[in-house]
């Protein structure tokens, strides 16, 4: 971390000079990196225009997975959800961030049953009563990322699916209620785990959440299964998901062979995730996408 003048310029490129912007910041942060903290970096702390237009971004997001729940249903493909996501995307003026993304071949991730994540849509892969999903939707408008994802209940879907979609639901109240400005990532990662543990749940350990917003995928690495008082401390202006995968059986999962991108449960099991991107304020957190 470069020495800046106070006068200077902040090096979060607000235009503001040091001793208005990030100065007290720095000083508070070192405080904290002297205590042996993990510390974020500069580059992923958003300034106030960033998050302006990164809020823009997620206003797509959030009208997409909503024109999503509005349609789904029984009988329609996971080609179709796609094609639903792509056109709702890009007549908002953005582009779906998964769509070529690390080759990724479409524009949004459907995940079904025992698919934990990175479902790739098809037009043979129909949706049928008593089947639970995952909607991963992702918008880049302007160059600014946003993500969330929703889990949608088929028809007359089980009390044992049903539950397990609510209770991971329930999972990030749990985590969010540790969520503070210069808290600890671990405090909301410990909180989620035992959460899952106690109502018979497992939670993905090798697949965890990240930072997001000026990039798809930035710093921090966000895992559910931490400890509390560790990992990266959480301070204002840090964006990143909260995202936990919480399984009915057992916490390991592999990814499909022959397509590299769908990860299943071991198990066969159901899975179940949630996904919200959060804001770190200078009092609490807010939510940017759900």
């Amino acid at each position: 971390m470069g020495k800046l003048g106070r006068n200077e310029p902040c090096w979060c490129k607000s235009g503001k000079k040091y001793k208005h912007c990030h100065y007290d910041f720095d000083e508070k942060l070192e405080k904290f990196r002297l205590l042996g903290a993990e510390i974020p970096p500069r580059n992923i702390i958003k300034n106030e225009e960033q998050i302006k237009k990164i809020k823009e971004s997620a206003k797509v997001n959030v009208a997409v997975l909503d024109y999503v729940s509005e349609h789904i249903r029984a009988g329609v493909t996971t080609e179709e959800i796609d094609r639903w996501v792509y056109n709702e995307t890009v007549k908002r003026g953005a582009i779906p961030a998964p769509l070529g993304y690390a080759g990724f071949p479409k524009s949004v991730c459907t995940s079904i049953n025992d698919v934990v994540c990175h479902g790739i849509p098809s037009d043979s892969v129909v949706l049928k009563d008593g089947d639970i999903i995952n909607v991963d939707c992702s918008t880049i408008l302007d160059g600014f990322f946003s993500d969330s994802s929703r889990m949608f209940c088929i028809g007359d879907v089980g009390k044992e699916k049903k539950r397990l979609v609510e209770i991971t639901k329930k999972s990030l109240d749990v985590g969010l209620a540790k969520v503070k400005p210069w808290g600890y990532l671990g405090d909301m990662g410990h909180a989620i785990h035992q959460f899952a543990l106690e109502n018979g749940y497992s939670v993905v350990r090798d697949i965890g959440g990240h930072g997001v917003g000026l990039e798809f995928h930035e710093e921090p690495w966000v895992s559910y299964v931490s400890k509390e008082g560790e990992e990266m401390l959480m301070v204002p202006g840090m964006m990143f998901t909260i995202e936990p995968m919480i399984n009915m059986g057992s916490d390991e999962v592999y990814t499909d062979e022959l397509d590299g991108w769908t990860v299943y449960t071991a198990d066969k099991k159901p899975s179940a995730q949630w996904e919200i991107q959060v804001l770190i304020t200078d009092d609490s957190y807010e939510i940017i996408s759900w």
